[in-house]
């Protein structure tokens, strides 16, 4: 279920960590050490024991990590 922060706009939804995993192609186990390394910059709400992530920076970290060839991935430090 997505859910809405409290007077933002509808790019503003969040989603559980299984529902984000499903966008990226990973499981949620990736997120999880993600998370906990810092590996990747992958902005996330923590509320108490519940994990959040933004649609819009899900999206952003997608278009952040798009590349035309694999020479320019490597310039950027993308794993090719």
């Amino acid at each position: 279920m997505h859910t809405k922060l409290y007077g933002e706009s509808q790019h503003q939804q969040t989603l559980t960590p299984a529902q984000a995993a499903d966008i990226l192609g990973l499981s949620k186990g990736t997120l999880e050490v993600w998370r906990s390394t810092g590996r990747y910059n992958l902005p996330f709400i923590k509320m108490g024991r519940y994990v959040r992530y933004r649609l819009s920076d899900i999206n952003a970290f997608i278009e952040s990590r798009t590349y035309c060839n694999t020479t320019q991935a490597r310039l950027a430090g993308g794993a090719v």
